[in-house]
């Protein structure tokens, strides 16, 4: 074909989801017999697709945070179904996403990009319920920022605090270390004693969030182009709307009950779930009354189900 003629839209629509799935350099997929693209057409493509994804009502359509008492309640019904305490309405984790280093004239130092794992990327919460199905992305910090920083800046982080000010409290998050305990957003207990009502507590705060971690797997297997050796070509902004919109596409997979995609032979067990072993210090933990609260619901979560 005349790589100058215009490109239909269910084959930009192609040839898009061809570079998600794949993750190759845009030449690969353009050298295809059966695309027969120039590069600079699959770019155009990737473009278009990413930016009809990432219209607003697209997104919300397709990624949303419960904003109804009806639900939140689902989707705590979801977790309670299947981890058998009540509460979670949600699993929250960053993963970083690698991208080509950026011009130094963009909305970030160059130098802000690079983690703590030595390489450009992007560091992007998520949170997902208990099918894996993503609720809130948010792919616009640089890899060097701290995964508590993103969650402080989140309209999510306002809204939960919000509905415990109101009196819902019966509604929480779970997440790692690497994010403040407060009693909207519970994490691990500090080195229980093993066989303790403690240590069961973890377990189970484990094992349920673990969900985001499968989550995160789910994505880059499917979509292959977020895979930390893959590496994004673009500038930050445009790949951040390649991570939206492969968000999007996941959910649709999992709304269409698609079976879970397997790790290819070749490719290295990568998912990188964030940057492990970064406790968040309180300012004043003795003064805190968020943090105070927090530890009140995590004792009342063991007294009721855990002794």
């Amino acid at each position: 074909m005349n790589t100058n003629d215009k490109i239909h839209s269910h084959g930009q629509v192609l040839t898009a989801l061809r570079f998600f799935a794949n993750g190759s350099y845009q030449l690969d997929i353009g050298d295809n017999r059966s695309s027969a693209l120039s590069q600079q057409s699959v770019s155009r493509c990737i473009a278009e697709v990413s930016n009809a994804l990432n219209q607003p009502d697209i997104i919300k359509r397709y990624i949303s945070f419960p904003d109804s008492f009806e639900k939140l309640n689902a989707v705590r019904r979801g977790f309670l179904d299947k981890k058998g305490v009540p509460g979670v309405i949600g699993t929250i984790d960053c993963t970083h996403i690698a991208i080509f280093p950026p011009p130094s004239e963009g909305l970030y130092p160059e130098h802000i990009y690079v983690n703590r794992k030595g390489y450009h990327s992007i560091n992007t919460q998520l949170i997902c319920d208990s099918d894996a199905r993503i609720m809130n992305v948010n792919a616009k910090y640089p890899g060097s920022t701290n995964d508590s920083f993103i969650w402080r800046q989140s309209m999510i982080s306002t809204y939960m605090e919000n509905l415990h000010d109101n009196g819902h409290t019966s509604y929480f998050l779970l997440g790692d270390s690497g994010y403040p305990l407060r009693p909207w957003l519970l994490t691990l207990l500090s080195d229980p004693i093993p066989d303790t009502p403690d240590s069961l507590f973890n377990k189970w705060l484990t094992s349920t969030r673990s969900t985001i971690e499968r989550c995160n797997g789910i994505l880059k297997m499917r979509f292959r182009c977020l895979l930390k050796h893959r590496v994004l070509h673009y500038n930050p902004e445009r790949a951040s709307k390649i991570i939206v919109s492969c968000c999007i596409l996941h959910n649709i997979c999992i709304n269409a009950n698609l079976p879970f995609p397997e790790r290819e032979p070749d490719d290295p067990l990568d998912i990188d779930f964030g940057i492990y072993g970064v406790l968040v210090p309180e300012l004043n933990p003795t003064v805190n009354p968020q943090l105070a609260v927090g530890r009140r619901v995590q004792q009342l979560l063991i007294r009721s189900y855990f002794t």
